[in-house]
């Protein structure tokens, strides 16, 4: 069984670059397998007028700054690009990264940045779902080196390419989502890496929908890597951790959870404890959620969580 990894997601709600990219090369010394940041163009967590930087930008510059790990976004709003776009961003970023990157997509869900900047929202949800399914399909297709034609309803191509080919033989395709009728169901068809969260019950249910997904298609769903996100703060005591972890909430401007609600503040031991079941159902690569100032003792003590969970 392939060992426990960490990643980070580094919250680009910042006016600093400077202070994004060293997290960044930080964390990576740590220990982290892969950095991932969002795709949103406006705050999405306290004020909207808050400063954010863009996602793909913050990805080519984590290329040059870093060596090893994986880079993409979580996730990208399919709604922002056409799907031959983000197939091209995608593969310009495993060239600058020397074959590093991951396409993160989803439906896209917040609809303020929609309406600020023009762009279609689409009638609802569902329908946003139906886009990606198609999107990712084409993606999947241009990222393989396919020359083709497609007659779809939302992305019609003639005659599509996209060259150069990745690095990587096969650039993963990471799906961000959980819905039962159509998120899992793309997943199944062209995912290759699943980010979802929630509780210990919550990841039982949707990992055993997303089984019964790949059974109807006859896909061994083992072949999809299955990650997790968590709030996470690391210190000698749990009293420490949990009274740091309400100053970054405010500093970034969102509520914490209480004490009984946050499983993953605390002592390494403690938060190790708290991730074993998890790693036992599957999930073997969590990502934490770390917003700007981004907590370099966490970063730092990464590595003693994931001795514990490897040894």
């Amino acid at each position: 069984m392939s060992d426990v990894k960490i990643g980070f997601l580094l919250w680009p709600q910042t006016d600093s670059w400077p202070s994004l990219r060293d997290a960044a090369v930080r964390a990576e010394r740590a220990g982290a397998a892969s950095l991932w940041t969002w795709d949103h163009l406006m705050s999405i967590v306290g004020p909207w007028q808050g400063p954010i930087l863009e996602g793909w930008m913050v990805l080519a510059g984590w290329a040059a700054a870093t060596e090893k790990a994986t880079l993409g976004l979580m996730v990208g709003a399919n709604t922002f690009r056409n799907p031959g776009l983000t197939a091209k961003l995608a593969i310009t970023l495993d060239h600058q990264s020397a074959g590093r990157a991951i396409l993160g997509i989803g439906g896209a869900w917040f609809e303020r940045e929609h309406d600020a900047y023009g762009i279609d929202f689409g009638s609802g949800f569902g329908e946003r779902l139906d886009r990606l399914d198609e999107s990712v399909a084409v993606m999947r297709r241009l990222l393989d080196g396919d020359r083709f034609d497609h007659d779809g309803p939302i992305y019609p191509m003639h005659d599509a390419l996209a060259a150069p080919r990745p690095v990587q033989p096969h650039l993963p395709i990471m799906i961000g989502g959980s819905g039962p009728k159509k998120t899992l169901r793309t997943l199944a068809r062209h995912g290759d890496m699943w980010n979802t969260g929630g509780t210990l019950e919550d990841l039982r249910r949707k990992d055993a929908t997303m089984r019964e997904r790949c059974a109807e298609i006859g896909r061994d769903p083992e072949t999809i890597e299955k990650t997790f996100s968590v709030d996470m703060v690391l210190r000698d005591t749990r009293e420490a951790a949990l009274a740091r972890y309400a100053e970054i909430a405010a500093l970034g401007g969102f509520e914490s959870d209480d004490e009984d609600e946050a499983p993953q503040v605390g002592t390494p031991e403690q938060v190790a404890d708290s991730l074993r079941p998890m790693v036992e159902l599957g999930f073997r690569h969590f990502l934490v959620d770390l917003p700007s100032p981004y907590d370099a003792e966490t970063i730092d003590r990464i590595g003693e969580v994931l001795e514990l969970l490897n040894a």
